[in-house]
């Protein structure tokens, strides 16, 4: 047993569940979680964070059979198997007990509770989500199920010798998993059962275009090209059934010229060619819409390209506790075998980590993260080709070639590069933490390696790029106003009123546009405060004048 808590594991301290202080009702509802996931196990006598039971620990049969009996009661639709007694090496003893997903039903607690697991946080499911969780429930069991008794027999050879080749190349896959036959690689990825039945997940890689059309609702993909004024230029359709997932994606790359046009950097007196779109971006959206597609769900892909963006729709919306706000943090993949299979042979980053790879990217180039809509029936992904800033750039790359950057640390340069001075709320924010989520974790060494600096403090923190990093690189960085030191943008000000003389904010922000507008009036109520500016009417026609002017007349 792998000793972490993650999206199928959850660790409970035995006080929980035995004992006066005992909160069997709380074991309920992580039981509920996973039964309305895709299972799990409940470990019982190891504490939340910590990886062994205490050496002393023992535990006797009836308890835990007490504890079976009433999570049984407390439950509805909830499968608990094989509880088991399990000895540590340390000789203290825990025990486990395995939820099993609720296929069909809807699984609650006894006082009606709905909830679900998502990544290794549990939520309730509010009334209005409830269509969407039944909808998922079939999703989520959808590659697993029997295909109308179709035998690996009546599968296309040639599609078992592409898989099984590919497998067997594949530098994510380890010696143990080459040196197995054909039949046992096709079962270790459950595209056969015992039986030698297969899968619809078997059936989508290693079906004949006729058995993959019988599977469920037709699907199309398709490509489409539009010019400034919307108009379609261009299209292209694939369908599932003709392809297995692989020959499908590489068939799109192919296809997809106009996502490989780049544009021209300044350097200097040259002119770098730089991707619209980075290909990791687009490869990880193509694959995304592949893998997380809900097959259950009629309806079409969509990739529409634009002349400075592209979109990609996808039938079945986020999976249940995944939304725009936290795809960075959270994980519930809806068809883990398919994924599972893709990741081996390469074509897609690991559980969760597809959208690290995807703003990582998006920051090295300084382009805008995706926008994501998502509906019960639809995802719809926006990418714009659109650079924030040439200088972002350039930044970006003097840093890479020079420092060796993990990818959180790539995205918050990038981030910081982008808008030249964040407030520490605002790059939170960005990278979807929580308000008391620690940025330590996202700024790294950046800080250490003087890259980014801060000023101010608590809350008011601020965060920007240290100018001596790049005084002797011969970037050619214009200066902005937006990372000017206090003082000198009180100066500014200063010189601002004593030549256009008395002034509404708005009228000082008009004139010194490349100045962040906060940082302006922040400076002002701070000249207010310090008798440097005398005040003149009420709040929305206020003017402002030195007091050095008005002294002198």
């Amino acid at each position: 047993m792998s000793w972490s808590e993650d999206s199928n594991k959850e660790f409970k301290s035995l006080k929980k569940a035995i004992g006066e202080k005992s909160n069997v009702a709380s074991l309920a509802e992580t039981c509920v979680c996973f039964a309305n996931a895709q299972g799990g196990t409940l470990v019982i006598g190891i504490e939340d964070k910590e990886s062994a039971p205490p050496s002393e620990q023992r535990i006797v049969v009836s308890d835990m059979n007490k504890v079976m009996s009433r999570l049984r009661d407390l439950t509805d639709g909830v499968a608990m198997v094989n509880p088991e007694i399990l000895q540590h090496r340390n000789g203290g003893q825990y025990f486990i007990i395995k939820i099993l997903p609720s296929s069909r039903l809807i699984a609650t607690t006894a006082s009606g509770k709905v909830l679900i697991r998502v990544s290794d946080n549990c939520y309730p499911v509010k009334s209005e989500e409830l269509t969407n969780l039944a909808a998922e429930k079939n999703a989520f069991q959808w590659e697993l199920v029997l295909s109308n008794v179709q035998s690996l027999n009546d599968a296309d050879e040639n599609q078992i010798a592409f898989f099984t080749t590919k497998i067997r190349e594949s530098k994510r896959v380890s010696q143990f998993i080459r040196e197995k036959s054909n039949l046992e690689i096709l079962e270790f990825y459950q595209f056969v059962d015992e039986t030698g039945t297969l899968t619809n997940l078997g059936v989508l890689w290693l079906g004949t275009p006729q058995q993959r059309a019988r599977l469920s609702y037709p699907i199309t993909f398709q490509y489409l090209v539009y010019n400034s004024r919307h108009e379609k230029i261009r299209e292209r359709k694939w369908h599932f059934h003709i392809y297995n997932p692989m020959e499908l994606l590489l068939e799109i790359e192919r296809e997809a010229v106009e996502l490989t046009y780049t544009s021209d950097l300044s350097h200097g007196l040259f002119k770098d060619p730089i991707r619209k779109y980075p290909f990791e971006v687009i490869r990880e959206l193509l694959i995304n819409a592949i893998a997380h597609k809900r097959y259950t769900t009629s309806g079409d892909i969509f990739l529409k390209v634009y002349p400075d963006e592209f979109t990609i729709s996808n039938p079945g919306g986020l999976p249940l506790g995944i939304t725009k706000d936290n795809i960075l943090h959270e994980q519930r993949p809806r068809n883990p075998h398919l994924i599972k299979s893709l990741y081996d042979l390469s074509l897609m980053e690991g559980e969760g980590a597809g959208y690290d790879l995807i703003y990582e990217k998006l920051s090295q180039n300084a382009k805008p993260f995706p926008q994501i809509e998502s509906s019960l029936s639809k995802i719809t992904v926006k990418v714009s080709s659109t650079v924030i800033s040439d200088e972002a750039i350039a930044v970006n790359q003097y840093i890479n070639k020079r420092y060796h950057l993990r990818q959180k640390e790539i995205i918050t340069l990038g981030i910081i590069s982008s808008e030249k001075k964040i407030l520490a709320t605002k790059l939170a924010k960005k990278l979807q933490l929580a308000p008391d989520a620690k940025l330590k974790v996202w700024l790294g060494s950046l800080i250490e390696k003087d890259i980014v600096i801060t000023r101010g403090r608590k809350k008011g923190t601020e965060y920007l790029l240290n100018p001596e990093v790049f005084s002797n690189a011969k970037l050619g960085l214009a200066p902005s106003l937006k990372t000017v030191e206090p003082h000198i943008l009180e100066a500014l000000i200063t010189e601002d009123l004593k030549y256009n003389g008395e002034s509404s904010r708005t009228e000082v922000q008009d004139r010194l546009k490349s100045a962040n507008p906060k940082d302006i009036q922040k400076t002002i109520y701070q000249m207010v405060e310090q008798g440097k500016l005398l005040t003149k009417g009420a709040k929305r026609n206020r003017t402002y004048q030195l007091i050095k002017k008005i002294n002198q007349k």
